[in-house]
């Protein structure tokens, strides 16, 4: 069995997620990627792999905790144990609250909530056997600050930082099991595209602003991945220079 380190990496068909398995497969770590567009994932092995990596794919929702579970169970009967998870699967549907976008909140709060407590829970049991493992969250700036339309993703990205820093104090000491929440700031990726409330839409085209590539994020995760076990990045917020907020 390969003494390489195991990568899982939700929301990898595109953008944060598809950096991040490159970035870290360049590392010489084994990747496990996750997401519902099978063949985007499919095209990402095949790209690692012509890189000299390691991956492996297994389509999955985030939203459906046997799903997720089955993507536990799958990355270790393939590559043999799970080192690091990388929660990352996100929606951002911006909206005002009195538009009244019922079902994006629902999304929103499945997806960017539910979707990492499931992904905790699928791998907990086995970094606790094997006592040690690093739970990557993405949350995001807007976790940090709350602006107009950003009211419900902030809340689930509130609720990220809020879980990850229980984990980090539940899990830690006892276990060696590593925290780390990811804060990005605006990144060029398909997240705005899921946006549709014409208010906010208007107000993203008037934004000048060079924003950031998913490479740029994708080096901090694995910034705090390289870290020896004794060192527990616990927060990296990652803007870009120009954004004031």
């Amino acid at each position: 069995m390969s003494s390489k380190k195991v990568a899982i990496i939700t929301g990898a068909s595109s953008g944060i997620g598809q950096a991040t398995a490159k970035e870290l497969a360049s590392k010489d770590i084994t990747v496990m990627l996750a997401a519902r567009r099978e063949e985007r994932l499919k095209e990402l092995k095949n790209e690692i792999e012509q890189m000299g990596g390691t991956a492996y794919y297994h389509v999955t929702d985030v939203t459906n905790v046997e799903e997720m579970e089955q993507l536990a169970k799958k990355t270790v009967e393939e590559a043999g144990r799970i080192d690091v998870l990388v929660n990352n699967a996100g929606l951002m549907p911006l909206s005002l609250i009195n538009k009244r976008k019922i079902k994006e909140w629902d999304q929103m709060v499945d997806v960017n909530i539910k979707g990492v407590l499931y992904g905790i829970s699928a791998v907990l049991p086995y970094m606790e056997d094997q006592k040690s493992g690093h739970i990557i969250n993405i949350s995001s700036v807007a976790g940090h600050k709350v602006m107009p339309g950003s009211s419900v993703y902030s809340g689930t990205k509130y609720a990220v930082r809020a879980i990850t820093e229980g984990l980090r104090q539940e899990m830690n000491a006892s276990y060696n099991i590593r925290t780390t929440i990811i804060c990005p700031g605006a990144v060029a990726t398909e997240l705005t595209e899921t946006i549709t409330d014409e208010d906010i839409l208007a107000a993203f085209k008037d934004r000048d602003m060079k924003p950031l590539d998913s490479e740029n994020i994708a080096k901090a995760i694995s910034y705090a991945v390289e870290q020896p076990d004794h060192v527990d990045v616990n927060e990296i917020i990652v803007r870009p220079t120009q954004q004031d907020m």
